[in-house]
């Protein structure tokens, strides 16, 4: 039985960029992070695809390989813009059951629409209202099959503007062709897992017992992926966050320790205000500073630090500031930095310090209060004026850095990681 509907788009960054700039169409198309040769694109166009451009590709070899490629500087908002308009277009012809990243989302069929040729003519459907309502370089690969894991394999059989119908009674012949690779979750380390247990193609995946699978995956994963495979429904896993983080490579010009320093600051502050956005408090920090090396991981930096459970911007900054002085600002040619808050808790959950001022008739609320409603006024000017309308000074040099960036499966908020 026919149920998930899976949505690729197409090289999306790069379509994106396309759709908005009439005169980056046909041509070679290179997202990337920053402007700077030893930086990857993060997206290239098809016609970049021609000349071996991937996303990771150095914009060293980029260049060389094709000369006249036009490298677009990421505008990463646009790009989540762009994706709530795609999802509302989805939405209003096929439920979407769940968004798994910025250019993938799931739809369920139900009732006659599980039938083929009902599914395939919602799914040619989808695709011309997508071109037509979201734009013409918005092409879209379409998997259908039993449940997501087959849809999703079945939209990355034919690409671009493709169209992928895998039935049960097809299973597992039309899963054969495949790498073991392609498999959400299947990467370098877990085909080494595989390999250990006689498991290199997708035929001998498919042949192995429940109990070899749950070996391999090491626990209740193993033996989901055995029921996937042979098309078994199932819903969105319910996850809990258990951290939340920014990172950032650093342009040419920021590259030494006082600006690693500044967009540290501005990470801390983004990080902090998503903590309050999404009702958390962070039980500790860690940092990372990446220096340009090749080989030698040591010249690395990381540190951690307990924060008790806050969500305050000023501790988290003060945190940041020791954790530097313990040895990151020593370090030498920084080129990406990154802030990560651990051990999050619900705001429900959210113990308060035994120890807090008590209030008293002169003052309304103790410091801690106090703060918080501070904080909350921070937040309401950015989210109101714009980003750094009110800012830590710490920040200030890296004020114009370190903007809205877009994980594998995470969609940013436009109003607190502008």
């Amino acid at each position: 039985m026919l149920r998930s509907l899976f949505v690729d788009f197409n090289s999306y960054f790069a379509s994106v960029e396309q759709q908005l700039d009439p005169a980056l169409r046909g041509r070679p198309v290179g997202v990337v992070p920053v402007m700077a040769d030893s930086s990857c694109c993060i997206a290239a166009s098809y016609e970049a695809k021609a000349f071996g451009i991937k996303t990771g590709t150095r914009v060293s070899d980029a260049k060389r390989w094709c000369p006249d490629i036009v490298l677009i500087l990421a505008d990463h908002a646009k790009y989540v813009q762009v994706h709530q308009q795609a999802v509302a277009v989805v939405d209003r012809i096929v439920p979407v059951r769940q968004v798994v990243s910025i250019d993938e989302m799931e739809c369920e069929l139900t009732g006659r629409w599980r039938e083929r040729g009902r599914a395939v003519q919602l799914a040619q459907q989808l695709k011309a209202t997508l071109l037509a309502e979201v734009g013409e370089c918005m092409r879209t690969s379409v998997g259908i099959a039993p449940n997501r894991l087959l849809a999703k394999l079945a939209s990355d059989m034919h690409k671009p503007d493709g169209l992928t119908v895998i039935e049960q009674q097809e299973i597992p012949e039309r899963l054969y062709p495949l790498p073991i690779s392609a498999i959400n979750g299947i990467g370098p380390r877990m085909v080494r897992r595989l390999a250990a247990c006689g498991i290199t193609d997708m035929q001998q995946l498919y042949a192995a017992p429940r109990d070899v699978l749950v070996t391999a995956w090491g626990g209740v994963a193993g033996s989901d992926m055995y029921d996937k495979l042979r098309g078994q429904w199932y819903g969105p896993r319910q996850t809990q966050t258990r951290s939340l983080g920014h990172s950032h490579v650093l342009p040419p010009d920021l590259r030494h320790p006082e600006g690693a320093l500044a967009v540290l600051n501005r990470l801390v502050q983004k990080a902090a205000m998503r903590l309050r956005k999404q009702g958390f408090y962070a039980r500790s920090m860690s940092v990372h500073v990446r220096c340009a090396h090749r080989y030698n991981r040591e010249a690395d930096g990381e540190r951690w630090v307990q924060v008790g459970e806050t969500q305050d911007t000023a501790f988290l900054l003060n945190a940041l500031q020791q954790l530097w002085n313990n040895g990151l600002h020593t370090l030498q040619r920084p080129v990406s930095v990154g802030v990560q808050l651990h051990g999050l808790v619900p705001a429900a959950q959210h113990t308060p310090d035994l120890f807090e001022a008590v209030p008293t008739a002169a003052h309304t609320g103790s410091p801690t209060r106090q703060r918080a409603r501070l904080l909350a006024a921070v937040d309401a000017l950015n989210r109101t004026h714009g980003k750094n309308t009110v800012m830590f000074a710490s920040a200030h040099a890296g004020r114009d850095h370190a903007p809205m960036r877009i994980a594998f499966n995470r969609i940013p908020d436009l109003a607190s990681e502008a």
